[in-house]
């Protein structure tokens, strides 16, 4: 285990070009990331095609033995590597946030490591014998976001790696570090070459998505980048997992307790200060409990402290970059001039440091208002009234997009009846982004396709090969 200074010192580059990081809750420096240039993810994708041959010989007990000790690896320096993300990202280390994010990283690994995936008998009718497998891919691009920067690379790199291939990864620009850092300690046991971050811009990445050596590329970022690189990677006919952007619709049904769910229901909405691509975004509430559970959030939200992601007692943190600030800034001001109802928040401190926006909830909105039908990714939950169900779906429905959804109701069944009416990938009842390693994950609509965790997602990082006879 290194000191929180000597990893990030083992990430600094020695020569080269270089973009200093600053955090967003400070705006001081978090240290220096390299610009790797095409050139560097030649030698990347070289040295990835180099070393897949003999993992991949290894089988699947071997590799997911290194995958175990990886996972134990993260452990061992699971607090400097929150450390580094809090700062970075912005997010606190307490809270569904920088230590959870590292902790779930190797919750991650280890379900890789021992989800079974055996040789599947299609049929065996006496004539005719087929059995299904899973062959190694070979290299595969992984190109990540930047609000779970850790977590969601390893989403990406721990089944790739499982399945027997090379991965080249290419962090966002804005959270570099972080994965540069876990990509430092996973490779204390892992061969050399296997695995490689190439920290550069947009022509990096978007050279990665079409490079003819890469077999197969994972992305997780907004549904303008992900057509972008489906159109990038047409002409070599890449395997692709996109989980792209949600704007994630909950109907909370007339029976719910609204005193029950409030904090389920907050946290679905705010968790990584609301930057999480399958995140409660628009809320309907029936008429019935509406004022209760606007009161009920509003409670919950009031108690939640926000601040510098280092400072213990903090679970909510800034936005992490300017950009997306403005664009929440933006969306909340719209909402008030149009007549919402802010019930909490929406008045940002001008001459606070970082880029902090307070939780807000806005009440008594229109369904086609921007803060409800754009995402707005960030700590603003627009409250929409509805008064019958087939309302409330119809407006769910409503979007082009369909990552995750949920259902709140104490009557199960009649949750379950309705979240089947919901266009989503997943829809949750009573809880809200609740992802789970076992379980498959993936988008409706233009929220991506192919699926991820689990069997599913192991299955979509090698490539099916039928032996018949």
């Amino acid at each position: 285990m290194e000191t929180y200074d000597a990893l990030l010192a083992s990430i600094t580059p020695d020569a080269g070009e270089t973009r200093t990081i600053l955090d967003p809750a400070t705006g001081t420096a978090v240290g220096e990331a390299p610009v790797h240039t095409l050139d560097d993810l030649e030698k990347a994708v070289a040295a990835a095609q180099a070393a897949q041959p003999a993992w991949a010989a290894l089988g699947h007990d071997a590799r997911a033995a290194a995958l175990l000790k990886a996972a134990d690896a993260v452990e061992r320096s699971a607090e400097e590597l929150a450390r580094l993300l809090s700062r970075e990202q912005g997010k606190p280390l307490n809270g569904p946030n920088a230590r959870f994010e590292v902790g779930a990283c190797a919750a991650w690994l280890r379900a890789a490591a021992t989800t079974p995936l055996e040789p599947e008998t299609v049929v065996d009718d006496g004539e005719t014998y087929a059995e299904l497998h899973y062959r190694p891919i070979g290299v595969v691009g992984a190109i990540g976001p930047w609000n779970w920067p850790m977590m969601i690379t390893i989403w990406q790199i721990a089944p790739a790696l499982r399945m027997g291939n090379a991965v080249v990864v290419k962090p966002s620009k804005m959270t570099p570090l972080s994965v540069l850092a876990l990509a430092k300690v996973l490779n204390e046991e892992l061969p050399e070459g296997l695995l490689t971050v190439v920290s550069g811009d947009r022509k990096v990445g978007a050279r990665l998505a079409e490079h003819p050596a890469i077999g197969k590329v994972m992305f997780t970022g907004s549904t303008d980048a992900g057509r972008e690189i489906i159109k990038s990677s047409a002409n070599t006919v890449k395997r692709l997992t996109l989980e792209l952007g949600g704007n994630d619709a909950g109907i909370v049904l007339p029976d719910a307790d609204p005193q029950a769910i409030a904090q389920d229901l907050f946290w679905g909405a705010f968790i990584n200060t609301g930057q999480t691509c399958a995140a409660l975004k628009r809320l309907y509430v029936h008429d019935d409990i509406y004022d209760a559970v606007c009161e009920e959030l509003t409670a919950v939200a009031k108690a939640m402290p926000m601040g510098i992601g280092l400072d213990e007692n903090n679970v909510l943190g800034p936005l992490q970059n300017r950009a997306q600030y403005d664009i929440v800034a933006g969306l909340v001001e719209a909402a008030r001039e149009s007549g919402a109802r802010i019930l909490i928040g929406g008045n940002p401190d001008p001459d606070r440091p970082g880029h902090f926006y307070p939780a807000t909830l806005v009440a008594d909105i229109d369904n086609d208002n921007p803060l409800v039908a754009e995402e707005q990714f960030g700590p603003a939950l627009p409250i929409i009234r509805y008064s019958t169900v087939d309302e409330a779906v119809a407006k769910a429905n409503a979007l082009d997009v369909g990552l995750g959804a949920s259902v709140w109701s104490s009557n199960l069944p009649e949750a379950r009846t309705v979240a089947a009416r919901i266009q989503a990938g997943t829809v949750w009842i009573n809880k809200h982004g609740a992802v789970d390693p076992r379980v498959p994950f993936g988008g409706a609509k233009q929220s991506g396709y192919g699926l991820e965790f689990g069997v599913e997602g192991l299955k979509a990082l090698g490539v099916p090969q039928v032996i018949n006879g």
